[in-house]
């Protein structure tokens, strides 16, 4: 049982403080330590294949240091416990990523749409001076079913299937591609080796998300939103999870958005009724209910091994 208490502490830990202070948070360091790197690799006047292969070093490099430290740590019990609490409590980000929804919850209810558009900002990469009511509850609900998937129940899964370094693998991972993964200009070739590699570790940590939300919703009409919407989504890992999720709360979500000045016409998925103020609150309830489903699952099988 012991992998079963070492989540159950992770989990606590991050329901009572939540995230660290971004100064002495691990992923932030370790995101200085990336843009180290890719000052000295990423050249835009290099050839496409060299870029790519730059990329790829550049993962390699980064990843390398920060996963070592794990295989050189002593093999005392006691040790080995509390690296698997602290490291699981690092890599996921629940209880921030409710209190993120919360607040932008708080603020439409007070009737304050500007300063809701600046709390969404904090958790979406798209432009939000125009939003109205309407697009800040959607853009809070996808990003809470999506982050969900990204920072909640992906690095469990790789903590279940490798221990700490499985969790630190995938959350390094991850932070590479939100930081090299665009499509644009300067990251279209360099970033393609990160944003491949975190779809890779992705792929069945989303659809098994996905499969969760769906459970814990309108089942028929998540499955049917997953089958028929989510290929019509840029993302093969977020299309499943959001459709899901969409379907599960029986909510119309997507829509047009603006990315970097430029309007893009993203498809509607999930549902056919309009978010309202309180759907915010179930996107987070749906989440923590199939974090609950998980940790069930886990103890059940710790239990039979």
């Amino acid at each position: 049982m012991i992998l079963t208490i070492s989540i159950l502490l992770a989990v606590a830990i991050d329901f009572w403080l939540g995230e660290p202070r971004n100064a002495y948070h691990p992923l932030v360091m370790f995101g200085k330590w990336a843009s180290t790197v890719e000052m000295r690799l990423l050249n835009n006047e290099q050839a496409a294949f060299r870029q790519r292969v730059s990329g790829f070093l550049a993962v390699a490099i980064v990843l390398m240091p920060c996963l070592l430290w794990l295989l050189l740590l002593p093999s005392w019990p006691l040790l080995q416990i509390a690296v698997e609490v602290l490291v699981l409590y690092f890599c996921i980000a629940a209880r921030s990523l409710q209190q993120h929804a919360l607040a932008v919850h708080s603020a439409l209810s007070d009737s304050d749409l500007p300063l809701a558009r600046q709390l969404v900002g904090k958790i979406v990469s798209r432009q939000t001076d125009a939003m109205t009511e309407i697009d800040v509850r959607r853009a809070t609900i996808e990003s809470v079913l999506e982050n969900g998937a990204d920072a909640v129940f992906a690095p469990l899964f790789w903590f279940v299937l490798l221990g700490p370094f499985g969790a630190l693998l995938y959350r390094f991972s991850n932070t590479l591609d939100a930081m090299w993964g665009y499509k644009n200009q300067r990251y279209v070739n360099f970033g393609r080796a990160a944003a491949r590699f975190d779809d890779l570790l992705n792929w069945l940590p989303a659809r098994l998300t996905a499969l969760s939300y769906a459970l814990l919703g309108n089942t028929a009409q998540a499955i049917n939103a997953w089958r028929t919407q989510a290929r019509l989504l840029d993302s093969p890992n977020a299309g499943p999870v959001m459709t899901a999720g969409g379907g599960a709360l029986l909510l119309q979500l997507g829509g047009p958005a603006c990315y970097h000045g430029q309007l893009k016409q993203k498809p509607w998925f999930g549902g056919s009724q309009l978010p309202e103020n309180d759907d915010i609150k179930r996107a987070c309830n749906l989440m923590y209910r199939a974090l609950l489903l998980w940790l069930i699952v886990i103890a059940v099988g710790d239990v039979i091994a």
